[in-house]
């Protein structure tokens, strides 16, 4: 603002609303410091007027604000609102590993899917005044019907009773909004005008300059982006006219929704802002991990959750009684509510059956019971079901669930698509601000003139607001809809699709033949052929061959098919022996379908070893799996297998605990994780105190852990960055695994400190035949103190202590103990920096090593011609 020539900024800062901060009091002070004339000080007192009369339009901007979220934001959905029905769901830290050879690439990235004992710990979405580093980019993550939005609104509400304190702004940015492509608009008005959080404002100008001049303290949340399949397009380098334009002046020029969202999420705008941004974890997440430094994911409703929402779903105390005891019977419906949307159809169901027997058993009889629920709709309104059936698959193809514009839609499907719920309307315009030029007519004619170019900005943006503000779009309420993208994974909504496609063609005959115009025999004929194609592809599938998440899905589609025993009996005769979900999440339901496929299978007589590692299971969906009799062993995160045993203990379950202790298996163990480490140790602990947490000696453990005894290779997999965290931790578990044969530590950053303390270690790996220690730092000193140990290894055969620091005394103490390892047929030395006196060194040890059959000990600093000579006279002296 510019005031009789004096500049005067604006700034808000973290202090309680009504009081103003120091920061703020600076900014109302005088500017000149030259003798003060009347002239002068007449500008300055209508200065620190002007400035607080802007500080109070601001401060009552942000109460408006926060009184219109407060209102808007009160209802889930329609009929449940956030104050009686919100469930607090635990939200759980994300990791992400680098994947691939060239670890140095971020967009190599991956999310890593933690155990269940991991995921329960408390997690806030942002960060305390406990020192912790700032969490400026965050990213929630959930799978359709997770409760993501509704998470989004409580935090609304949250900010507007002042529990987030430390944002004076919030705004709520919509993905559905990208669909509007006109450059009308500025950062002021995306913010002031388009966001659906944002109330109508009187001073645009004074709240548009604070949240420039004290970006810390703004939220903007991206919500609604499962429409947008591709983040790249938002991600990409902006145009250098354009990034120059935003930079410039944001206000000056006008630009597209989808430019200004790719501004921000690049940081262009409003670079010291926090960014929360919703997605689901498959497609589009991958191309945010570079970006964000928090990871945060919806966990969905645990069992206690699910009662909690039926206890505040239904007033009635007598139905609310009714529908735990139901839901408690109905175990695969029980096990739907984890996810909090399809709670809340199961709640429907409920509130509507009058019997158990009534209740549906699959996802595909859930829907289908919510769809006919109304009476009404299965004896009126087929033909309209039919053409929305339509409208649907077209959706489905096109990956998109906005209702295409290009065709005419009766009313009476829109209608129709409304009152039953299927249909959302949602308005792409808000109402404009209001324009400074509103302001009282005494402004005087200066600064009317400085304004002037400002207003006729203003009042053409507000003229091409309000020619579209009534423009509205209709979209599924269905969230399992996506846009087309490049990189497409097996989707979603795709899933669920075929799923229900089969299960709707099994369903029952007569309800199927309401929704069609076919004679009885035609439609009867019809669903027989098509049945006949589907069990033609289930049985002619080969399971060894499919990948995990295809034979989930089979699972899936042979569960929905109730009551085809045939193909029951065939998916479970044909699963393989070796039964791997390892890297893909495992919900409650998933769980369940799996189960009904393995216990189909011990009736069949088949027995199978379960890997479930990196599958995320929850420890009650791992019990159910580990307490089938035809279970040989199983593999898991090693955490939630020690929880499951000390629940199992407290419980009594001694048989059960039996086998879940000696059933369980980790060889061969990749630590790719600090919190691998972590639980090795916590288990190896257990392997030699015989006991369970602080509890006594149990009888199940007298003989220790068989996964401890049974761990023949260890890979240490955490590189130089995370590994040297817990190498102390690894050389004191290492004297337990007594039956470690391969221990790989390559490029974990050991040093001479580390070769000394894994030296001691060694002592008690007497079955040791395989130790890398290539890339590690390892020196002169390192070298001489495992040469010590290496010589007591009976049978070690191969050693590796490529690419380290070791030089000519190193290569001397080598050479003195390799006659005494008795065992060893393989050494590499290979680019290290001994020269041709260590080289020689070595060649003359081995002529008294009958059993070594390689020595590769290449590098720049040993004259070709020695190693040509040594080669020369012993053949087992390698180059590569």
């Amino acid at each position: 603002f510019v005031v009789g020539g004096t500049v005067a900024p604006v700034q808000m800062s973290s202090s309680p609303l009504g009081s103003l901060s120091e920061a703020a009091s600076k900014a109302m002070s005088p500017t000149c410091t030259s003798p003060v004339s009347p002239g002068n000080g007449e500008h300055r007192y209508l200065s620190q007027i002007f400035l607080l009369v802007v500080m109070k339009n601001v401060k009552d901007y942000i109460q408006e604000a926060k009184a219109h979220m407060s209102q808007t934001y009160q209802d889930m959905e329609a009929g449940l609102s956030l104050s009686s029905h919100y469930v607090d769901v635990q939200v759980s830290q994300r990791e992400v590993v680098r994947s691939g050879k060239n670890t140095n690439k971020c967009l190599d990235k991956e999310l890593v899917i933690k155990g269940d004992t991991d995921r329960q710990k408390t997690m806030l979405i942002f960060d305390g005044s406990n020192g912790e580093k700032s969490r400026r980019y965050i990213l929630l993550l959930g799978n359709a019907g997770m409760g993501k939005t509704t998470l989004i609104k409580k935090l609304c509400i949250d900010w507007s009773r002042d529990c987030i304190p430390q944002f004076d702004f919030v705004f709520l940015l919509d993905g559905k909004k990208l669909s509007v492509t006109e450059p009308v608009y500025s950062l002021q008005t995306l913010l002031l005008n388009l966001s659906s959080s944002a109330p109508s404002c009187v001073d645009p100008e004074a709240v548009y300059a604070q949240i420039l001049a004290a970006p810390k303290r703004v939220l903007i949340i991206f919500d609604g982006f499962d429409e947008l399949r591709n983040y790249e397009t938002l991600l990409q380098a902006q145009e250098k006219d354009l990034t120059a334009s935003l930079q410039k002046d944001s206000k000056a020029k006008t630009f597209t929704v989808r430019q200004l969202y790719s501004a921000i999420l690049q940081r262009v705008l409003l670079p010291g802002c926090t960014l929360l941004l919703s997605t689901r974890p498959r497609g589009t997440a991958s191309q945010l991990l570079r970006r964000t430094d928090s990871l945060l994911e919806m966990c969905g409703f645990t069992p206690a959750n699910v009662e909690t929402y039926l206890s505040q779903y239904f007033s009635d105390p007598g139905l609310r009684e009714s529908a735990l005891e139901s839901l408690k019977s109905m175990s695969y419906l029980n096990l739907l509510c984890w996810n909090p949307g399809l709670c809340r159809l199961v709640c429907l169901i409920l509130e509507q059956s009058r019997s158990v027997d009534v209740l549906p058993r699959t996802l595909t009889g859930l829907c289908h019971q919510v769809l006919s629920s109304g009476g009404e709709v299965v004896t009126e309104d087929f033909d309209l079901l039919s053409q929305l059936s339509s409208l649907a698959w077209e959706g489905v193809k096109a990956n998109s669930s906005i209702l295409p514009t290009g065709r005419d839609i009766s009313g009476k499907v829109k209608a129709f698509g409304l009152r039953t719920g299927l249909f959302l309307s949602h308005q792409l315009r808000a109402s404009p601000c209001l324009s400074n030029s509103t302001k009282e007519e005494g402004e005087n004619e200066t600064e009317a003139g400085e304004t002037e170019q400002r207003t006729e900005n203003s009042e053409r943006t507000t003229n091409d607001l309000t020619d579209h503000q009534n423009d509205q779009i209709l979209l599924w309420a269905n969230p399992f809809l996506q846009r087309k993208g490049r990189r497409r994974p097996q989707r979603e909504e795709l899933e669920l699709t075929q799923r229900f496609a089969v299960g709707l063609l099994f369903h029952n005959r007569t309800e199927l033949q309401r929704f069609h115009t076919h004679t009885e025999t035609a439609f009867r004929d019809m669903v027989a052929n098509k049945q006949g194609l589907v069990t033609k592809h289930l049985e002619g599938l080969s399971y060894a061959d499919l990948t995990p998440s295809q034979i989930l899905e089979a699972c899936h589609y042979v569960y929905e098919a109730t009551g085809r025993t045939r193909l029951g009996t065939h998916l479970a005769a044909n699963l393989p022996e070796f039964l791997t979900f390892h890297g893909v999440q495992l919900s409650p339901p998933d769980v369940f379908t799996v189960q009904k496929a393995l216990e189909q299978g011990g009736t069949e007589g088949r027995s199978f070893c379960l890997d479930l590692e990196d599958s995320g299971i929850q420890i009650c969906g791992l019990q159910a799996l580990v307490g089938l009799n035809n279970i040989n062993t199983y593999r898991s995160c090693i955490a939630d297998a020690i929880t499951l045993w000390e629940l199992l203990e407290q419980s009594d379950e001694e048989s059960l605990l039996q086998r879940a202790v000696s059933k369980f298996t980790i060889h061969p163990l990749k630590a790719k994780q600090v919190c691998h480490i972590e639980h090795l140790e916590k288990l190896v602990n257990i392997h030699i105190h015989k006991r369970l947490s602080d509890s006594e000696s149990h009888s199940i453990l007298s003989e220790g852990v068989p996964a401890v005894k049974e761990l023949h290779k260890l890979e240490f997999e955490l590189g130089p960055d995370n590994g040297p965290l817990v190498l102390p931790k690894l050389w004191d578990l290492l004297p337990g695994l007594h039956n470690l044969q391969h221990l790989d530590l390559e490029n974990s950053k050991i040093g001479d400190e580390g070769a000394e303390k894994l030296a001691s270690a060694l002592v008690s790996l007497p079955s040791l035949e395989i130790l890398n220690l290539s890339q590690n730092c390892i020196g002169d000193e390192g070298v001489k103190t495992l040469a010590a140990t290496l010589k007591d290894l009976p049978n070690l055969h191969c050693l590796s202590v490529y690419s380290n620091m070791i030089s000519d005394e190193g290569a001397e103490s080598l050479a003195a103990v390799l006659p005494h390892m008795a065992s060893l047929t393989d050494l590499d030395v290979k680019f290290n920096k001994l020269t041709d006196v260590g080289a020689q060194s070595l060649g003359a040890s081995l002529r008294n090593c009958t059993k070594v059959k390689t020595l590769r000990m290449w590098n720049q600093c040993i004259p070709f011609g020695v190693l040509e000579r040594l080669i020369q006279q012993d053949s087992r002296i390698l180059l590569h």
